[in-house]
């Protein structure tokens, strides 16, 4: 088959590369036309979404996997017109092609899309509440998506990180190497889970035999802080030698950190629906950070 794969040059785009290379003929596309590693591909502008079918009229693909979003978070507040674009248009002109030719969409959407006031994991059927533009705009995405009526997939995750590309995991191995204290949030909690996992499981649910339409949760297990993240990474790090010495890290509220967009609380999704529909046994977070703490090492 042919996988064409929207967004190859991000955190969880290069993993899907690696994961869904064993489907069949993998196309990727970026807004540059160019992968992280210089080679070509094919382009696609998810801020001119009107574009898009003339694309997929051309390659004709078998499977379409889209991990390309607007992803800037504080950003989104004062440029809501192309956040909307990437993030709800773009996916269902994509999604209407797929319905009208018979061919599976796989869509990633977010936490961002409740407002994190609960305190139990939330459920896929549970009421999306979006505090700022970045959610609304994933959820119009998935609105989006589910209208246009076709066969599809919409993973929602959280907190993703990866041992390439920009993320908590590596800010913090950064900053940490120069500074004795940092101050972190501690009053946000959610899962932080590895883009090599989403990418695993999204390749296992496109070959399982059963799939059907729908919208399932996938991190990885359990919860913690950032503040309790930041400091598991510099444990790991210290263990396994990416750093010679760690900061001292100081909890503190959401309050003391202000950020243009407002953060959910609460992130923790319920994950159950996906384990029991796909039969995947996800992990618990802490193993994950060891497994892409493994991956730094060995790229050093």
């Amino acid at each position: 088959m042919t996988v064409l794969l929207f967004g190859g040059n991000g955190q969880l785009g290069q993993e899907l590369l690696r994961a869904l290379a064993p489907l069949g003929t993998v196309v990727a596309t970026t807004r540059s036309g160019t992968l992280p590693d210089g080679s070509t591909c094919e382009m696609a502008d998810f801020g001119q979404p009107e574009s898009l079918p003339t694309l997929l009229d051309r390659l004709q693909p078998s499977v379409v996997v889209n991990a390309a979003a607007y992803t800037a978070v504080d950003r989104a507040e004062q440029d809501a017109e192309a956040a909307f674009a990437a993030n709800a248009q773009a996916p269902g002109v994509i999604a209407r092609w797929c319905a009208a030719h018979g061919v599976p969409f796989v869509h990633y959407s977010t936490d961002y899309v409740f407002d994190g006031q609960g305190s139990a994991p939330y459920r896929e059927d549970e009421p999306t509440a979006p505090l700022g533009v970045y959610g609304t705009s994933k959820r119009d995405g998935e609105d989006a998506v589910r209208a246009a009526g076709g066969r599809h997939l919409i993973f929602r995750t959280a907190w993703v990180y990866a041992s390439h590309g920009a993320n908590f995991l590596r800010t913090m191995l950064h900053v940490g190497a120069e500074r004795d204290q940092l101050r972190v949030v501690a009053d946000q909690i959610g899962t932080p889970t590895p883009a090599a996992l989403i990418a695993d499981v999204t390749a296992q649910a496109l070959q399982h035999p059963g799939r059907s339409s729908g919208t399932w949760h996938l991190t990885a297990s359990g919860q913690t802080s950032w503040h309790g993240f930041a400091e598991a990474i510099f444990v790991e790090a210290l263990a396994a030698g990416v750093l010679t010495k760690a900061p001292v890290v100081e909890p503190i509220a959401s309050s003391e950190y202000p950020t243009l967009a407002k953060r959910p609380a609460w992130s923790v999704l319920d994950i159950h629906k996906l384990q029991r529909d796909f039969g995947i046994v996800l992990p618990a977070w802490q193993d994950g950070l060891k497994r892409v703490m493994a991956e730094i090492v060995a790229a050093q």
